[in-house]
């Protein structure tokens, strides 16, 4: 089977957002598909060096191939800029990778273009990262929006509980079918010691969904002063309010420098004694049942992870490995109880990965449910 992916890897130029698109690549072409990476936003790209949207797509561009070349698929992408200038390969290249495709994947507008070439491929699915803002934005009812959503065969969602009567958030006549970011094992997997750290990589609000708001800072005041109750240090990779944060005892660093690069992402995480992981507030309040593709990291390198139930409880292991909390003072029991055994929550962290998120398991039944 082909497998053609959309993804953002150069729009958001981080290690954590490139490992997304990364492990559906390597995934499915260890299951033995071909895979070819496209991504076509019509937006301008981050450049993190001069720190601003920039119109020469340079620095995004090479971002793409020095995080796909190591791994063998250096020539296997295409980036359209907003001008419409293909970058990587040509667009007649591009036009006969789409002509043999049997699948295309659209992982979190990968792509907000319906080109022929994209249309023709027989079987089209749209991957969910955000749930609640997607469906709330759809329910808005732009309708080149609703439009754009309406062509894809199969919409999935990392959303467990989207369109069940667990979640308030409304789907119209959608259906969005639960899956999770697949995890390929052996790149996590690390010997590496520890640090007596809690960590997270995280961003303080979003610039996407802007009318929808529901954003993590929402959410994570309620958890300010958890350093004040607790011996256990922190320490937040974040793009926010590091000063504020400092002062109510939370260790940080910038998130971006974290995340410069896959490896120093993974790295990060690796090095980390467990996440602790406040959710956005709308993954919460609509009980969404989303599951963070970032803790899966912590999970798969043996790091236990302490994150807030936004629903997830219902469809995935709690209590070792993986604990949820709903308050301070239920936070502060899961650090004890982490710190208590943290052998064998390590343990239970890593065979969650593999039960779970293991690529070999999580991409064939999306793409049986992709090709019905």
């Amino acid at each position: 089977m082909k497998v053609v992916l959309a993804g953002i890897i150069a729009r958001y130029p981080f290690g954590g957002v490139t490992w997304c698109s990364l492990m559906y690549l390597l995934g499915l072409r260890a299951l033995g598909h071909e895979v070819f990476y496209i991504e076509d936003t019509g937006e301008c790209v981050y450049d993190p060096v001069l720190n601003t949207r920039s119109l020469d797509p340079g620095y995004g561009t090479r971002y793409i191939r020095d995080a796909l070349a190591p791994h063998g698929l250096g020539d296997r992408w295409a980036f359209v800029n907003y001008d419409g200038a293909y970058h990587g390969r040509s667009a007649e290249d591009v036009r006969r990778e789409c002509a043999d495709a049997d699948v295309f994947l659209n992982l979190s507008g990968g792509s907000w273009f319906w080109r022929d070439e994209y249309l023709r491929i027989p079987h089209k699915a749209f991957i969910d990262s955000d749930p609640g803002f997607t469906q709330l934005a759809i329910a808005k009812g732009e309708p080149w929006y609703v439009e754009f959503f309406q062509r894809f065969d199969r919409l999935f969602t990392f959303g467990a509980n989207i369109g069940t009567s667990a979640s308030t958030i409304p789907v119209g006549d959608f259906t969005w079918h639960k899956t999770w970011q697949p995890i390929t094992l052996l790149d996590w997997r690390t010997t590496a010691a520890p640090r007596d750290r809690f960590t997270s990589v995280m961003t303080w609000r979003i610039e996407s969904f802007a009318d929808v708001d529901g954003n993590k800072d929402q959410e994570f005041l309620r958890y300010l002063d958890l350093p004040s109750l607790t011996s256990q240090p922190f320490e937040l990779a974040i793009n926010g309010p590091r000063e504020m944060l400092s002062a109510h005892g939370w260790g940080t660093v910038d998130a971006m420098a974290v995340s410069r690069t896959p490896g120093d992402y993974r790295t990060f995480v690796q090095g980390s004694k467990a996440e602790f992981g406040v959710a956005k507030n709308t993954y919460v309040a609509g009980r969404t049942g989303w599951f963070s593709d970032r803790t899966e990291c912590y999970l798969a390198s043996g790091r236990p992870a302490l994150v807030q139930d936004t629903g997830w409880t219902a469809h995935l292991p709690n209590g070792e490995g993986l604990l949820a909390f709903s308050s301070p003072e239920e936070a502060l029991a899961g650090i004890e109880r982490i710190n208590g055994d943290y052998a064998l929550h390590a343990r239970r962290a890593e065979e969650i990965a593999r039960e779970h998120f293991d690529a070999g398991k999580v991409l064939p039944r999306l793409l049986e449910e992709a090709c019905r």
